[in-house]
């Protein structure tokens, strides 16, 4: 007999039920490799078992990631000191650590959890692993407001005016969505206008770049390679608000995406309203990401890897949202811990490390999907 067809065997200590296949309660199948908790006879949720222990393994990288970013740097600090310096905030590292790396270290996280979240929304909106919040034109519609509004006078640096990038990457996405309907919403027309939408804004941008002072041009090429050298808990909290904010949401999204997996007909017979579902799921993932984007500048191949390697890591037939935001965080940590130290006192963009590294990965799979296909 398949084990698929093995009956629930409850755990009646523990409210947990391990074999796989029938629930002999409800009569209801559950897939291999999870498992129901009950933690009130009201209540049944699905633990798959793989996933859990990839996020375990996910936080204990993104904690050593995140210390090793605290005590490496062109000054070295050991681990008990930067652990003192954060527990008391006093210390002879005190400006370095409090104000320099932790800061840093926060806000790169959370712009790794944000951009990994929108990506893994993009692509289960799109049902394409190579789509991203960038080519719906999220980025280009940020750097575009930067520049104009640079161009007009509203403000005087890149890094002043998040909430004029979030405002241009949210209008370029709902310019993208409205351009793409026609009597309802195809996924690969989606992409297709996105990415001529994303090619109107680049020009735009090396317009202005073409035409502005050194000066000038110099600060806006500095923000579009997507930095985070700099910034710190200005950034960090208003994205920390918008996450907070976005988790009741985020908690319908992670069921909210199972249908979406299936195609449309599939989904809609399941009662789904897959329209609806889709909007609503393409504007959360691109207010995390223009918000991310607002805090750090475009950083690129972020949002397109993170959910595809938290896919392949957890062997789920849906993509991860929790792994994919854990897997954005240690992506990004790492590589702005990378960009810091590997060409001293020389110090990258993270986002010119990360396009370098997605550059690759992107080819591969596009490498891969043409096999496959």
């Amino acid at each position: 007999m398949n084990d698929t067809a093995r009956p629930i065997e409850p755990d009646r200590t523990s409210g947990r039920t391990h074999a796989t296949g029938t629930d002999t309660a409800t009569g209801a199948f559950r897939p291999a490799g999870v498992t129901v908790l009950r933690p009130r006879p009201a209540i049944s949720l699905l633990l798959h078992r793989r996933s859990a222990v990839v996020a375990v393994t996910l936080l204990l990288l993104l904690a050593v990631a995140m210390s090793a970013a605290a005590c490496l740097g062109q000054t070295y600090i050991s681990p008990a000191d930067v652990w003192h310096t954060v527990r008391t905030g006093s210390g002879p590292y005190d400006l370095v650590v409090m104000e320099l790396r932790v800061p840093r270290i926060v806000l790169g996280a959370l712009v790794g959890v944000a951009l990994g979240l929108a990506g893994a929304l993009v692509q289960t909106v799109t049902r394409n692993p190579l789509a991203s919040p960038d080519v719906i034109g999220v980025g280009h519609g940020a750097a575009a407001a930067t520049v104009l509004a640079l161009s007009a006078g509203l403000v005087g640096s890149p890094s002043a005016m998040p909430v004029v990038s979030v405002v241009g990457g949210l209008a370029a996405a709902a310019l993208v969505y409205v351009l793409a309907w026609r009597h309802g919403m195809q996924p690969s027309r989606f992409v297709l206008t996105g990415v001529g939408i994303g090619v109107a804004l680049s020009a735009v941008v090396q317009l202005y770049l073409a035409d502005s002072e050194l000066e000038a041009a110099e600060q806006v090429k500095l923000w579009l390679t997507g930095s985070l050298n700099g910034r710190g808990w200005e950034q960090a909290g208003p994205l920390a608000v918008v996450l907070l904010l976005s988790l009741p949401a985020l908690v319908w999204a992670s069921r909210a995406v199972r249908p979406l997996g299936l195609d449309a007909d599939t989904a809609a017979s399941l009662g789904v309203r897959v329209d609806r579902a889709r909007l609503a799921l393409t504007v959360l993932g691109v207010v995390l990401a223009a918000t991310a984007t607002g805090a750090a500048g475009p950083i690129g191949f972020v949002a397109l890897t993170a959910p595809q390697l938290a896919r392949r890591l957890t062997r789920t037939p849906q993509l991860p949202l929790f792994c994919s935001a854990l897997t954005g965080a240690v992506i990004l940590v790492t590589a702005d811990l990378a960009a810091r130290t590997v060409l001293p006192p020389l110090e990258v963009p993270v986002g010119a490390l990360t396009s370098l590294v997605g550059g690759p990965y992107l080819l591969w799979l596009l490498g891969r999907n043409r096999v496959g296909g």
